[in-house]
């Protein structure tokens, strides 16, 4: 059973950083690329940024680019987003969520993704 296991969320003034981890188990991540989502209350779920197995390649959506940094530890199976420089507007539930069907590029949709995480709450007060 393959399982997405998020933890690192919490409360942190503006301006400060955080660091997110996900583990994941159940199976074999090699063709898999793993992603970072994002939820705030009343919005939909949107993409943050992923990366795949080898970490050869990473993809950033634009509001989070030169702050935010996603990382693989393969021997761990571990994913990291670090968050440097939040704002308030980062405020939200943060999935990871895992895809082995591409051959090409990043999918940056929910429906694209097989396997989620429960997700941690990170909020960023001003």
């Amino acid at each position: 059973q393959v399982q997405m296991v998020e933890s690192g969320g919490g409360l942190v003034q503006a301006g400060g950083s955080l660091r997110l981890s996900c583990v994941a188990s159940g199976r074999t991540f090699t063709d898999y690329k793993i992603a970072w989502f994002r939820q705030s209350p009343g919005k939909e779920r949107e993409f943050v940024c992923a990366i795949n197995w080898s970490a050869s390649r990473q993809l950033y959506t634009d509001s989070v680019k030169g702050r935010f940094t996603i990382s693989i530890n393969n021997a761990k199976n571990t994913v990291y987003l670090q968050m440097n420089s939040l704002k308030p507007e980062d405020t939200a539930v943060y999935y990871c969520a895992a895809e082995g069907s591409r051959t090409i590029g990043f999918g940056i949709f929910v429906n694209e993704y097989h396997y989620w995480g429960q997700g941690t709450q990170v909020t960023v007060s001003s």
